[in-house]
This record gives C-alpha cells, sequence and structure tokens, in this order.
C-alpha cells in the first residue's frame, strides 16, 4: 500500500535540501530577512507570530521555535501567499526558509 499525503509530508521533514540565496529572493524578501534580522519594525501584525509546523516540512522542534514573517506581493492586497518561516531567537535565528506558496514547499535560506 502506497503512503497516504501525512506519511509523504512526514518522510521528507528533516530533508530541506532545498536553499535559496538571499540574493535570489524576491527584492521584499531580502528587505523582510533583513527586517528580521534587525528585530523590526514589521507591517503586518501576524509578522512575529508563532508558526505550528503543521504540515511538518521543516525539522521537528517544539512549539514556539519557529515564527513567520509575510513577505509582501506587490499589488495583492491582503497577505498572500509568501513567507519567511525563520526557527530560534527572533533576532538571531538559527535558520529561515522562504515559502512562495504558503508553506506547501520550502528552502532554506543562505547567505
Amino acid at each position: 500500500m502506497a503512503p497516504g499525503p501525512a506519511q509523504s509530508r512526514q518522510n521528507t521533514s528533516a530533508d530541506i535540501s532545498a536553499t535559496i540565496r538571499v540574493a535570489e529572493l524576491p527584492q521584499q524578501g531580502e528587505q523582510m530577512y533583513a527586517l528580521i534580522h534587525q528585530g523590526g519594525p514589521f507591517a503586518s501584525e501576524k509578522d512575529g507570530v508563532i508558526f505550528g509546523n503543521r504540515e511538518r516540512l521543516l525539522p521537528p522542534f517544539k512549539r514556539g521555535y519557529y515564527r513567520e514573517y509575510t513577505v509582501p506581493t506587490p499589488g495583492l492586497w491582503h497577505r498572500g501567499t509568501r513567507r519567511i518561516v525563520c526557527g530560534g531567537m527572533p533576532k538571531t535565528p538559527d535558520a529561515c526558509y522562504y515559502t512562495a506558496d504558503h508553506y506547501a514547499s520550502f528552502r532554506k535560506i543562505v547567505p
């Protein structure tokens, strides 16, 4: 019997091998990445809220480890689908990940 979607996600949870360089992020992503490391200020009240990792695509850690930040999409009046999710301390995260598809996939941000 083939594994179901939950099993497939679980099997890939610790395998974040896809990367994206900071310079490859959209301009708004580069700006948000810099703001994260400065501690803000953030435009959205949702920026910095706990990210639950319910999709289990990121390495598993206790609740509260990950925080999410909106990467604005020009022309949209809502938050859109682009986010940066960082784990660890807010201004000095251990790792940050970019998603352009609202948590369906992640790429680790590297220098």
